[in-house]
């Protein structure tokens, strides 16, 4: 059974998320096995959660790791995944944050993403946007949404990396591989320092800054995970050739 320690919680939200929970907390500890590092770095209040991003089946894994530790994760999810009429219902009704592409859109994206933090909430986003375009799947360059939503609220930022569910699911890949079964560990670092960071303007310099300082915690993360020697230098797409979005990463014409 699992304790919601958020007491601002809406109590229907609550409940609905229990109903997912029953589902699909034994359906991940069947298909996988977990190490969970780190989880007393979590701050009690709001905070803005960063992890890495593999394969499509992350938001479970992630998800998982957090409603078990207590807490109903919102993620910043982009507007296509709220009009499937089951799925979008699922979305609205757990209060996840649908993020638009115009620039009017996105401030409202971040008003609502503000609300939740406000209340006590979860706030999860993928800084890179994407499933990394790294062919070793290590993080790849961030964009600075984490980092603008973290300095415009204050609120902490918690670095998380996980590793291992990309051999349950493969990036992009439309098939499963239950058998032998598959390990994932997920571990959270201590918030990053931003302190220096929130009392200045908010310049695409300082952005860039904090983003650079959010991306580096979560590849330590992952360099610790996998036991291995991150890159030098974070894989940037656009130095590569590759489009930011989409399946076909390889061919920015696609």
């Amino acid at each position: 059974m699992v304790k919601i320690t958020a007491p601002g919680e809406d109590p229907r939200t609550k409940r609905i998320f229990k109903v997912l929970g029953t589902i699909v907390r034994p359906l991940m500890n069947s298909l996988m096995g977990k190490t969970w590092n780190g989880f007393d770095n979590l701050p009690s209040g709001g905070y803005i959660l960063c992890p890495n991003h593999l394969t499509e089946i992350d938001p479970l894994v992630v998800g998982h790791a957090i409603y078990s530790n207590g807490r109903l994760p919102r993620w910043m999810a982009k507007e296509s995944l709220f009009k499937p009429p089951v799925l979008g219902w699922i979305m609205r009704e757990t209060g996840q944050v649908p993020v638009a592409r115009s620039a009017s859109g996105a401030g409202e994206s971040l008003k609502a993403a503000k609300k939740v933090l406000d209340a006590g909430g979860v706030v999860v986003i993928y800084p890179e946007g994407t499933l990394t375009r790294d062919p070793d799947l290590w993080p790849m360059v961030g964009r600075t949404g984490a980092a603008r939503l973290a300095l415009q609220t204050g609120a902490p930022v918690v670095p998380m990396a996980h590793w291992g569910d990309h051999e349950f699911l493969p990036r992009y890949s439309k098939k499963i591989y239950l058998f032998p079964r598959k390990h994932v560990t997920v571990s959270v670092g201590q918030p990053v320092d931003l302190d220096d960071l929130r009392s200045g303007p908010r310049t695409r310099k300082v952005l860039e800054e904090a983003t650079e300082r959010i991306m580096d915690s979560i590849t330590s993360l992952q360099a610790d995970i996998r036991d291995e020697l991150p890159p030098a230098k974070l894989w940037d797409p656009s130095e590569h050739g590759q489009a930011r979005t989409g399946r076909s990463f390889e061919n920015p014409t696609e």
